[in-house]
């Protein structure tokens, strides 16, 4: 063992000896080197503005903090990039991990600066490797790992050893907040290391099943040339729907509350002459019918659900061509036959699907067996845009009733798993819906104090101003307008379960 080791055990242990002291400079954080850890990087930057590495991007109204830059092996193919990120004065006590989007490649500085405003020592990693797309995993399935959650778990344990060696005392309180990919990251982390966070925070989890369902639309979608919806009808497409929906909750309002109650019937739309920006052709009523109906094999066996309705003017994301996003493609070029030439049209639903089960079930695929993290006393809070675009908001209220079911305690598993459905809200944020709640603090309350979150206050901004505000209710209910005063206020709604 080389030297570099030893210092840091005996930096650690004297942390433990002395919890009252700073244990160590910033400085002097890049000696706690291990066989398996190097630090870069460790340097105290000060008050103001901090531009990430090889970024244009300035990151704006940061406190004095110590960064540091680490890379972790603990595999001979792993290389996982990690910052963590301690306030030099004014910490709270806590450690806030924050997740990655997509194929990961890159930290999440934003989300990172966000946590350190708050008071938080945080940390992100890249996920084992650097730039977009899953080419990463091509011949290193050493690599899939670490994407999946060997590069979160070593991020976390790094972090807190790190925070335990500058302020000589470990955190009171460890959360993960992510969303899409970081929401999945975070958890598979419950799942695999239910003694690691007091709270997890899990938006718009995008289950790897996603990119199957994605994959098997965009190829209903535009693998024939006449399927194709252009874009420019999305508006028209969307007003259809509202007009079809909107009320059903007793208030047109723009918004959808509980699209599990809409049904649409695309066929009156049909065009009466040639075709026009105002109708649909019938292979494009066939297209429109199939993204808000979901992926079930031969014998009606649902793989995936519906994308619905509400999510039409985003629907170029999934159905915009003329090719599959990459983001799904990769499942297969890079996972599933590990081949950057693969022909997307040869997709097959349930052959594909099947095979992509196979590699992922053991280590991307999401486990709804979280009793360790419930009897650990962590708290877990889901939310999922019901406009989401990107992943179909179905695939988190199956995961959250398959870990109800499967609850030691299911009569009070609400006391620690609670499911949160966002009228109108987009991928992680945007939309039509307020999109804008304080998820950290709201955590902060459950994990700290016991108050378990009865609705979320959600606002929606335009430009510089709140122009609505609603509860968002935990699943299954839903925000009801009380029949009197501003309904964009949300004073004038009540959280009840749907009829």
């Amino acid at each position: 063992m080389n030297a570099g080791w030893w210092l840091s055990l005996i930096f650690l242990v004297a942390s433990a000896l002395a919890p009252g002291l700073r244990a160590q400079s910033c400085e002097r954080l890049s000696k706690l080197t291990s066989p398996t850890v190097s630090i870069t990087f460790s340097k105290t930057i000060d008050t103001g503005a901090f531009t990430p590495d090889g970024s244009a991007t300035t990151i704006s109204h940061l406190p004095a903090f110590c960064r540091v830059v680490a890379r972790i092996k603990p595999t001979a193919d792993s290389d996982i990039g990690t910052e963590v990120w301690l306030p030099v004065a004014g910490w709270n006590g806590k450690f806030l991990a924050v997740g990655s989007g997509g194929w990961g490649g890159s930290i999440a500085y934003d989300e990172v600066a966000d946590a350190l405003r708050r008071g938080y020592a945080t940390s992100a990693t890249d996920d084992g490797h650097t730039g977009r797309g899953a080419g990463f995993i091509v011949g290193h399935p050493e690599k899939f790992v670490d994407f999946a959650y060997r590069s979160e778990h070593e991020m976390t344990v790094e972090a807190k050893s790190l925070i335990r060696a500058f302020y000589g005392r470990a955190p009171r309180y460890s959360y993960w907040n992510g969303c899409s990919g970081g929401g999945r990251e975070g958890l598979l982390q419950a799942y695999r290391y239910p003694d690691e966070f007091d709270g997890i925070i899990a938006g718009d989890p995008a289950n790897i099943r996603r990119n199957v369902w994605a994959l098997w639309l965009a190829v209903q979608a535009f693998k024939d040339p006449s399927a194709h919806i252009p874009p420019d009808k999305y508006p028209m497409i969307h007003r259809f729907v509202l007009d079809a929906c909107d009320a059903n909750e007793g208030l047109k309002d723009g918004l959808i509350d509980n699209p599990e109650s809409c049904h649409i019937d695309f066929s009156s739309l049909r065009c009466k002459g040639p075709d026009g920006p105002n109708c649909l052709s019938t292979r494009q009523i066939q297209t429109a019918q199939t993204i808000i109906s979901p992926a079930t094999t031969s014998t009606g066996r649902i793989l995936f659900p519906r994308l619905e309705p509400g999510t039409e003017l985003r629907w170029d994301r999934l159905a915009g061509g003329p090719r599959p996003a990459d983001l799904f493609l990769d499942e297969f070029r890079y996972v599933v036959y590990q081949d950057p030439n693969w022909d997307w049209r040869t997709f097959e639903l349930e052959r594909d699907s099947a095979k992509a089960h196979e590699i992922d079930k053991d280590v991307d695929e999401l486990d709804p067996h979280l009793a360790a993290f419930a009897k650990h006393g962590g708290k877990l809070l889901i939310y999922h845009g019901w406009a989401d675009q990107q992943v179909a908001p179905g695939s988190s209220i199956e995961f959250y009733k398959s870990v109800m079911s499967l609850s030691a305690d299911p009569e009070h598993a609400s006391n620690w798993v609670r499911l949160f459905m966002v009228p109108g809200m987009g991928h992680c944020s945007g939309g039509e819906g307020p999109d804008l709640f304080d998820k950290i603090s709201i955590m902060e309350q459950w994990a700290e104090q016991g108050k378990a979150p009865t609705q979320v206050i959600a606002a929606h901004q335009s430009g510089d101003k709140v122009d609505r505000t609603r509860p968002i209710c935990p699943y299954p209910q839903v925000a009801r307008y009380n029949g009197a005063g501003n309904s964009d206020d949300a004073s004038n709604f009540t959280c009840r379960l749907p009829q």
